[in-house]
């Protein structure tokens, strides 16, 4: 027993000088790392002071406080002295020298609507313009036609890339059509029969002051136009669209007006159309995509026609065309030049009444 005892004082003596120990060297370890993190505390603090200065130092003076509206004051201001209107003018042009330059500047960015509401003309027409609104984009290589070789790039997972070279050639010729055409005096019509083609379509006739047509073509128009379009009203303008009433009598027998010439955005639902111009002998001008047929038309632009955007672009480049057409027409109207033919068959109410008054007189002679 006397072993034992012995024994276990010896233990315990042992163990508690072991974790008095232990509680020394977590003191120490602990009063080391919180002398660590004071000092640090310490040198940053220090930096941001000497930043302040630094600062202050370099900063321009300080503006004015800006007095502020206390809805309790009874309409007076927290300031000590009343500030006028004047001085609260200068002080906000202070500090709008100083802060205006701060924050982001935001630039132009692109806005869909803007090909409706201000196309682009034709010497605005560029490739990135035409990548932009998919005008590159064809068909499937199973489903095009072998005639429009010419027009293709190459060929990207399968569906055929249009040139944008040869879109933006033949438009810029088509554009020249349409403007040397409502130049002379002719009528144009713009033909688009898809969805949510007619805005586009309403706004290009709108500029060049022809027609527009964007639902369902009536076979027949032209070539049996007499029939279908023999009721439509028809006037007489001069060389300044001013119209002359006295010239309505004429029109009655006269026959039914033919476009002079045809812009078909979507050929391929207007082929009656198309046939109908070409025995009539009036010149086309077609958006041909890579499962079309360029040689229905007479002015093909090889383009993407299930696009909206890219038919918006062509639409608008040959509005703002014949925009400029009837411009220079009326310019010329103006200093008396006269670009287009007069009508013919018709004559003026007083040569009508002396061919009148002669044939009288020779029947009452007779």
């Amino acid at each position: 027993m006397i072993v034992r005892n012995t024994i276990a004082r010896h233990v315990t003596f042992a163990g508690r000088r072991a974790l008095a120990q232990n509680r020394n060297t977590v003191r120490r370890f602990l009063s080391t790392q919180v002398d660590s993190i004071e000092s640090s505390s310490e040198s940053s603090v220090k930096q941001v002071h000497s930043l302040e200065a630094q600062i202050n130092t370099t900063a321009p003076q300080s503006l004015p406080p800006v007095p502020t509206f206390n809805p309790d004051s009874n309409g007076t201001l927290d300031s000590p002295v009343a500030v006028s209107v004047a001085e609260q003018y200068y002080m906000f042009k202070e500090q709008q020298k100083h802060l205006g330059k701060l924050g982001s500047e935001i630039s132009p960015h692109y806005q869909p609507h803007t090909l409706l509401n201000n196309p682009p003309s034709p010497a605005d027409v560029t490739l990135e313009l035409l990548l932009a609104s998919e005008a590159h984009q064809g068909h499937a290589t199973s489903l095009w036609n072998p005639a429009n070789a010419r027009y293709i790039h190459g060929i990207r997972q399968g569906v055929h890339i249009i040139s944008l070279e040869a879109t933006a050639a033949h438009l810029r010729r088509s554009a020249k059509v349409v403007e040397e055409v409502c130049r002379r005096g002719g009528m144009v019509l713009f033909v688009g029969t898809r969805a949510e083609q007619d805005r586009a379509v309403v706004k290009a006739a709108q500029l060049a002051k022809g027609y527009h047509l964007f639902e369902r073509w009536i076979p027949g128009s032209i070539t049996n136009g007499q029939q279908i379009l023999g009721k439509c009203r028809t006037m007489v303008v001069d060389e300044k669209d001013q119209y002359q009433p006295q010239f309505n009598e004429q029109l009655y027998e006269r026959p039914v007006l033919r476009p002079d010439l045809v812009v078909c955005l979507n050929p391929l639902e207007n082929y009656v159309l198309l046939h109908e111009c070409a025995l009539n002998a009036i010149p086309t001008i077609g958006v041909i995509d890579t499962n079309a047929d360029p040689t229905w038309v007479t002015y093909p632009i090889p383009a993407n026609d299930d696009s909206l955007r890219c038919i918006q672009v062509i639409a608008g480049v040959l509005g703002r065309a014949g925009e400029a057409g009837q411009k220079a027409r009326l310019a010329a109207a103006e200093q008396g030049e006269i670009t287009f033919q007069p009508a013919r068959n018709l004559k003026m109410p007083e040569e009508e009444e002396e061919e009148g008054s002669a044939s009288a007189a020779s029947k009452s002679k007779q």
